[in-house]
């Protein structure tokens, strides 16, 4: 999944569910192709969409493994 968001970080944000940040991902996408074929700066653009789908993801499973921590300590306690 991190191999999707770096390559395609619009794709990533969509399969997570997140529809909005998919949709100005893909903007970004976009226009970091026109801008990379037209001028080279398009490369950067890339890269802060890639690093943005990835520390999303990450924090997400993050997010994800602290509620099944929760959930097993509340349960531990019974």
């Amino acid at each position: 999944m991190i191999l999707i968001a770096i390559l395609f970080p619009g794709l990533s944000f969509l399969l997570r569910g997140k529809l909005i940040s998919a949709v100005f991902a893909i903007v970004l996408q976009v226009i970091a192709l026109f801008t990379l074929v037209l001028v080279g700066l398009g490369f950067y653009i890339w890269l802060f969409t890639a690093i943005w789908a990835v520390s999303s993801y990450t924090q997400a499973r993050a997010d994800r493994r602290n509620r099944e921590l929760i959930r097993a300590i509340r349960q531990g306690r019974r």
